[in-house]
């Protein structure tokens, strides 16, 4: 199933706090006023996420042509992804951990009151 951006955002904004907004001129999320995702207008689009610098490795070594990288992003805790091969389960997932990531420690406290 091919993702949108509409896809991405009705999927992100089911976290707190969530807003669509722009970051570096192109659609993004934020949480806290931080980016976390947004949608690349470079000639390779896909989605950039924010991605634990581990679970980059893990998903580039996997060989799944969903996940990739490139010069620019090298060094840096993103991944790049694209929408037309990601499965929706596993974009959830890893929208859910980039939120994590990104917001503020009182949002990532009051999440977990509201899970328990």
């Amino acid at each position: 199933m091919t993702m949108t951006w509409q896809d991405v955002v009705a999927l992100a904004t089911e976290l707190p706090e969530v807003e669509e907004s722009t970051w570096w001129r192109s659609p993004g999320l934020k949480v806290g006023g931080k980016g976390f995702a947004r949608l690349r207008s470079e000639a390779e689009g896909g989605l950039v996420l924010a991605c634990d610098p581990a679970e980059k490795e893990a998903l580039l070594a996997s060989g799944d042509p969903a996940f990739y990288t490139t010069p620019h992003y090298d060094g840096y805790a993103y991944i790049l992804i694209d929408l037309d091969r990601v499965a929706p389960d596993q974009l959830r997932e890893l929208l859910d951990d980039a939120w994590w990531l990104t917001a503020p420690a009182k949002s990532r406290r009051l999440r977990d009151r509201e899970a328990r």
